[in-house]
């Protein structure tokens, strides 16, 4: 039994409500229970506490990776649960220290997990030390009746190992990798993968090696019936567009009949002849009968790239980066990160338009830094016109390190933003000094003591009009 916090964590029950559970409400229930979520702490009182006769879905959280060594290796009480009862498990392992990359302790408690679980089905693994590789470390991992895997990987290797066969009975796999690059060793795994009928690939980091990696991979897929692909590619000559997906991807798989995705691509621009504009992108979705697509074709002079992001709507990412001038507006209501990039002024409007679309914004980043161009006109609009500051209710992040002046001043300004709760600031302690005119400037006094830290070099003495222009906040030295 555990609580569950606003961000997502979980946290042990008080003692006093956990021996309630343990003994009264579990006992009094146990024949109905099928699922049961714990955390490390209390994991065996809540197990143990009584018999779960119809118990086979397990989710275990924060728990230690030597507990994970010893209860999946070591013959304890939990054992026959593990082994006789669970089905489905989701499971993060937590690491607090670093672990050197010779470390094995993921792989091996992967391994162990696949080897004690005897009946599992369904595996949801999470690991804080994912970076450590699965499948090179231990050849052994392998499942006969795992249907369903969920899990973060290091590299693409991890993933080509994955679907070398030793998983044959998988129909269903998400995965989650960190960097998508050219394998180090040579995999020669083109083995088609007939039992897949659903497939998710997220990767936020750019990748080079779309046409080389991604594209051979799907083709192995030859049942594939759900596909969802969040993707940074980095193009040579052309970006990702609906004639793309079509050519590489839909055209190979006969049976797919649910494409999501998010693709974000990226090229240099050089003397290109043909430049791909909106229009002619959102054309080329036009045989995309199941679902609405979104596109955004911007290009930066300034530094000679461009950037296409092609989207399924509505949108189900929790981030959405390099927002332009030209965002085309929606609701984005799963989104908590948000990063806005342009070689153009960010003006009042604009934000008014991220505000509306994302209204659970939690972190914030900008970069650009051309200044902006009207606000000498928004000023007067406030002034003669009183309207009401922008509000971010849940904005508890704001990133500004690569921003102008003017959009530090456009969220310190209560005039022109409202700071709802306290927010955590990224920014230069000069840019910062120069906008509220040495700590005295009352147009900004309001969000600063509203503001939860700050950053001062540490060769800057903290004063005590310093300390009274943010009277509620954190003042770390760096």
């Amino acid at each position: 039994m555990i609580r569950c916090s606003s961000n997502g964590s979980f946290d042990r029950l008080d003692d006093q409500i956990l021996d309630r559970f343990c003994s009264q409400i579990l006992p009094s229930i146990h024949h109905n229970i099928k699922w049961l979520d714990v955390e490390c702490s209390s994991m065996e009182d809540v197990l143990l506490c009584t018999s779960y006769p119809n118990l086979s879905e397990l989710g275990l959280h924060n728990i230690e990776k030597n507990i994970a060594l010893r209860i999946f290796t070591d013959e304890t009480p939990l054992t026959h649960i593990f082994q006789d009862k669970i089905s489905s498990l989701v499971i993060d392992v937590v690491q607090c220290e670093s672990l050197s990359m010779n470390d094995t302790s993921n792989s091996n408690i992967f391994a162990h997990i696949l080897t004690l679980f005897s009946k599992l089905k369904y595996l949801d693994y999470r690991s804080s030390f994912w970076y450590q590789s699965l499948f090179e470390m231990s050849k052994t991992i392998s499942s006969s009746i795992l249907l369903e895997l969920h899990i973060k990987l290091d590299k693409f290797t991890d993933c080509l190992y994955l679907l070398d066969g030793r998983f044959d009975s998988l129909e269903k796999v998400f995965l989650d990798i960190y960097q998508i690059s050219t394998p180090e060793i040579v995999i020669n795994n083109k083995k088609e993968l007939p039992k897949l009928k659903a497939f998710s690939l997220y990767s936020d980091r750019p990748t080079f090696q779309y046409n080389e990696l991604i594209v051979p991979l799907l083709h192995r897929m030859v049942n594939l019936e759900e596909l969802d692909l969040h993707l940074v590619v980095h193009c040579e000559k052309r970006f990702v567009d609906g004639y793309n997906l079509k050519y590489n991807i839909i055209n190979h798989l006969f049976q797919l009949n649910k494409f999501l995705f998010n693709i974000r691509s990226c090229l240099y621009i050089n003397d290109q002849i043909y430049l791909l504009s909106n229009e002619d992108c959102q054309h080329s979705f036009n045989d995309f009968k199941n679902n609405k697509i979104i596109s955004c074709v911007d290009y930066f002079p300034d530094f000679k790239h461009g950037q296409c992001h092609i989207y399924s709507y509505p949108y189900r990412a929790k981030t959405y980066e390099y927002i332009t001038n030209n965002f085309p507006d929606g609701l984005f209501k799963y989104v908590r990160e948000v990063s806005l990039y342009d070689d153009r002024p960010f003006e009042h409007e604009f934000f008014l338009k991220i505000a509306k679309s994302f209204p659970f914004m939690e972190q914030l980043t900008i970069y650009n830094r051309k200044p902006q161009k009207n606000k000498s006109y928004e000023q007067s609009k406030y002034d003669n016109q009183h309207l009401s500051p922008i509000q971010y209710p849940y904005l508890s992040v704001l990133e500004l390190f690569s921003a102008h002046d003017d959009y530090v001043e456009q969220f310190l300004l209560d005039i022109k933003t409202s700071i709802i709760r306290t927010v955590n600031l990224q920014v230069l302690f000069s840019t910062l000094d120069r906008i509220t005119h040495s700590f005295t400037r009352d147009a900004t006094r309001i969000n600063c003591g509203k503001l939860f830290s700050i950053y001062v070099p540490h060769d800057i003495s903290i004063s005590t009009q310093l300390k009274d222009y943010f009277p509620h906040t954190k003042i770390y030295t760096i």
